[in-house]
């Protein structure tokens, strides 16, 4: 898929909608995981600790890690879509204006709220992003890209990525904690259920977005 390749079809209008707002909803879904304190999703620990030895804000490092992991798909031959570069773009901002507005979180039911809130609206965020049909983000990209070089199973392709990004950023400080482990065990089930639910309809004889074997539905296996 090209950046230009999915701007076509009758449905533009409502893909382009889920593309901006499940991009800004995963945004804010991860801040309220960050502001519960009770643990990041597997990426977000490596952004949080990378931010906390350079003085970056968090979307920050988010948007330039994406951006750098975006020149490794090169060698492994990805290819971006308009769904990859805007979420490099929206992401990061979307998680430095929510950090903006939204305070820490006090006392146990709130921390415990926020982190069980974040991780549901994560998963509508996936379903939302993933189901407008624009090209996966650059981190799963990434996964997919190295699941079909190395011919790897992408649930390992993927389990040895985020253990690699969580230990490396639990020892820059990132935070890894309940959140962490519950995020890992439910957002694939959460995702598929919420994929179904946003599902644009393809043009006659044109396989869906869930259908077995496409790039979407391997992103989203453990």
């Amino acid at each position: 898929m090209s950046i230009a390749s999915g701007l076509r079809g009758r449905r533009l209008a409502r893909r382009l909608v889920q593309l901006y707002a499940g991009l800004a909803l995963y945004g804010f879904s991860s801040i309220l995981l960050l502001r519960s304190g009770l643990g990041l999703e597997p990426w977000n620990v490596l952004h949080q600790g990378i931010a906390g030895r350079t003085g970056l804000s968090i979307g920050l490092v988010t948007t330039v890690l994406g951006a750098l992991i975006l020149l490794v798909w090169i060698p492994i031959r990805q290819r971006p879509g308009l769904g990859t570069v805007s979420n490099v773009l929206v992401i990061g901002l979307a998680m430095d204006l929510s950090l903006a507005v939204l305070p820490p979180m006090q006392g146990p039911a709130a921390r415990i709220a926020a982190m069980a809130a974040g991780i549901v609206l994560n998963g509508m965020a996936t379903g939302l992003y993933i189901a407008a049909r624009f090209g996966p983000g650059p981190r799963d990209g990434l996964m997919t890209g190295l699941h079909r070089l190395t011919g790897r199973s992408v649930r390992l392709v993927r389990t040895g990525i985020e253990v690699t990004v969580v230990a490396t950023g639990f020892l820059l400080g990132g935070s890894v904690g309940v959140g962490t482990v519950l995020y890992a065990l439910a957002i694939g089930p959460l995702a598929q259920v919420f994929l179904r639910l946003f599902a644009v309809p393809e043009p006659a004889g044109v396989s869906t977005v869930v259908a077995s074997g496409t790039p979407e539905r391997a992103i989203l296996r453990r």
